[in-house]
C-alpha cells in the first residue's frame, strides 16, 4: 500500500489515533487529525505527537476535510454511520480501521481474538504460552499497543492481536491466520440497533480467511454454532460441556485436547490460579490454538500455571471478617455478570449498576434469584436494573459506590462475597471501567471492623 504523498485523514486521536499518525508520518503521508474533542481536551495526546508534519482540525468534524482526503482511517470508537464518513463512502473514498492498515504492512501470521467477554485474558494469555514456547511474538491490538505498532517493526513468529466488534466494521482485507470466537452475547446495543448486527459484526474476522487458516470456536455457543457454516478455514472447537471428538475440553479437574489424529494430552488445574468458570472457558480457548502453533504440553501447563490473572476481571480484592471482596469492573454486560456469578458456592452481594448500554437484563434474574442474597444498586441504569432484577431478591439503591460498598459490607455475614459486577458501563460515573474498579479497591482497602454493623460472627 502506498502512502507517500497521500492525503489520510485520521479520525480520532487518543492511543490508536496516535500510533496511526506516527506510522503514516514515518511513510510520508499528509496527515491530517479530525476530533471532536478541543485542544484542551486532547492536550496529553496532542503532545505525544509534537514535532510530526500533522495538520489538525478539533472541536468538529468537516464534512469537507473528509471529502477531501484520499484515505480516512478510523479510530473504534467513531462509528461508521457518522454523516461525514457517510459522505466520504457515497464519494467512493476508502474508510477503515486501523487494523486495517496495520494488516496491509504486517507479513507475520496474526492471532486474532474476539468475543463478546474474556477477549483480554485470552489474548494475553496465548501471547504467554507462545513465549514460553520460545516464539517472538508482538500482543497488542485492542489492549496494550495498537496493531500498527508491529507493522514494519521487526519479524514475529507470530502477532496476537485482541480485535473488537469495532474495528472489525473497518475491514476490506484483514485477515487472521487463526482467528478465535469466544462467545457472542448482547452488548453495545447502544451502537448497534439489533443483536444481529453485533454478531455479524463480530464475525467480519471470519471475512477473509481461507481453507488454509483456522477458526478456533466455542461450540456451545448457540449464535456461534448457527453463524459458523459460512466460516471457510479449518474450524476447531473447544467445550466447557462436552467431550469433543477434536478440539480441547473440560473434565473436572483438567482441560483435555484431542488432536485429529486421536492424539490425548491433559492439563490439570490444581495449579492454575485463574479462577471463575469463564476463565474455564478463555483456558480452553488457549489450548486449542496453542496446539495449532504446536506448542509443547510442558510449555501450555507452565504459561497456565503462572499466569495470574488481570486486573478487574473477577479479581481477588481482600478478606475482611470473614467476608470476600471482589473486583468485577469489565463485567459490563449481562453475559459476563452471568458467568461471574456462576464462579462463586459462596452467597453473593452484588454491586451492579452504571450508564446502560441497551440490553436486555432479564437473563439474570434466575442466576440473581440462585446465587445473590442482597442486590446493590447504582449508577443511571439502577432504575431500569431494579425494575428487571429487583422483585427476585431484596434490592437497595445506592448514590454512589462507596455508599455501596458500605452498604454491602454492613450487611454482609462470615462467609459471604461482595462482587462488583456491573452489567453495564462506566462513563455516567468513572472515566472507565478501570477507574471504577481502581475506586473500589481503594473503598475496599479502607474498610475495617467499625464500619460494619450488626453481627459479625458466622
Amino acid at each position: 500500500m502506498e502512502l507517500e504523498g497521500k492525503r489520510v485523514l485520521v479520525v480520532g486521536l487518543a492511543r490508536t489515533g496516535i500510533g496511526v499518525v506516527r506510522f503514516l508520518a514515518e511513510h510520508r503521508a499528509r496527515v491530517m487529525v479530525t476530533d471532536i474533542q478541543s485542544a484542551d481536551e486532547l492536550r496529553p495526546y496532542l503532545s505525544e505527537i509534537t514535532g510530526l508534519n500533522v495538520g489538525t482540525e478539533l472541536g468538529e468534524h468537516r464534512i469537507e476535510t473528509f471529502l477531501n482526503s484520499d484515505l480516512i482511517v478510523v479510530s473504534p470508537g467513531i462509528p461508521l454511520s457518522i454523516e461525514p464518513i457517510a459522505a466520504a463512502r457515497e464519494k467512493g473514498i476508502e474508510v477503515i480501521s486501523e487494523i486495517e492498515l496495520a494488516c496491509r504492512f504486517i507479513r507475520d501470521p496474526i492471532i486474532g481474538v474476539t468475543g463478546t467477554n474474556g477477549k483480554t485474558t485470552t489474548t494475553i494469555l496465548i501471547g504467554d504460552v507462545l513465549k514460553v514456547s520460545g516464539k517472538k511474538v508482538f500482543v497488542g491490538g485492542n489492549v496494550g499497543n495498537p496493531l500498527i505498532d508491529c507493522a514494519g517493526r521487526g519479524k514475529w513468529d507470530y502477532v496476537v492481536a485482541e480485535i473488537s466488534s469495532f474495528q472489525l466494521e473497518g475491514i476490506h482485507e484483514f485477515r487472521p491466520h487463526i482467528a478465535l470466537m469466544l462467545n457472542i452475547t448482547e452488548d453495545h446495543l447502544d451502537r448497534y440497533p439489533h443483536y444481529e448486527e453485533y454478531a455479524e459484526a463480530k464475525f467480519r474476522i471470519f471475512l477473509n480467511q481461507r481453507s488454509s487458516d483456522f477458526a478456533v470456536l466455542n461450540a456451545d455457543d448457540r449464535t456461534i454454532n448457527v453463524m459458523s457454516s459460512e466460516i471457510r478455514a479449518r474450524r476447531w472447537f473447544f467445550s466447557l460441556t462436552s467431550p469433543l471428538k477434536v478440539g480441547a475440553f473440560f473434565n473436572r479437574d483438567s482441560l483435555i485436547y484431542r488432536d485429529p489424529k486421536g492424539k490425548v494430552e491433559r492439563f490439570k488445574l490444581a495449579k492454575v490460579p485463574l479462577r471463575g468458570i469463564h476463565n474455564i472457558e478463555n483456558m480452553l480457548s488457549v489450548v486449542a490454538t496453542a496446539k495449532i502453533c504446536s506448542c509443547p504440553q510442558e510449555a501450555i501447563q507452565t504459561a497456565l500455571e503462572s499466569f495470574r490473572g488481570l486486573p478487574h476481571r473477577l479479581e481477588f480484592v481482600r478478606e475482611l471478617d470473614g467476608v470476600s471482596f471482589y473486583n468485577d469492573s469489565k463485567g459490563t454486560n449481562v453475559g459476563s455478570v452471568v458467568k461471574s456469578l456462576m464462579s462463586f458456592q459462596e452467597p453473593i452481594i452484588l454491586i451492579a449498576g452504571g450508564k446502560d448500554k441497551g440490553g436486555d437484563y432479564g437473563p439474570l434474574k434466575g442466576i440473581v434469584k440462585e446465587r445473590v442474597k442482597r442486590l446493590i444498586l447504582i449508577g443511571e441504569a439502577r432504575r431500569r436494573l431494579a425494575k428487571a432484577l429487583g422483585g427476585s431478591v431484596p434490592t437497595t439503591e445506592t448514590d454512589t459506590l462507596e455508599e455501596a460498598v458500605h452498604r454491602a459490607f454492613d450487611q454482609s455475614k462470615h462467609g459471604d462475597v461482595v462482587l462488583l459486577s456491573p452489567a453495564c458501563s462506566s462513563f455516567d460515573m468513572f472515566q472507565d471501567y478501570e477507574e471504577r474498579g481502581n475506586f473500589f479497591k481503594e473503598i475496599v482497602n479502607q474498610l475495617d471492623r467499625e464500619n460494619r454493623n450488626g453481627d459479625r460472627k458466622p
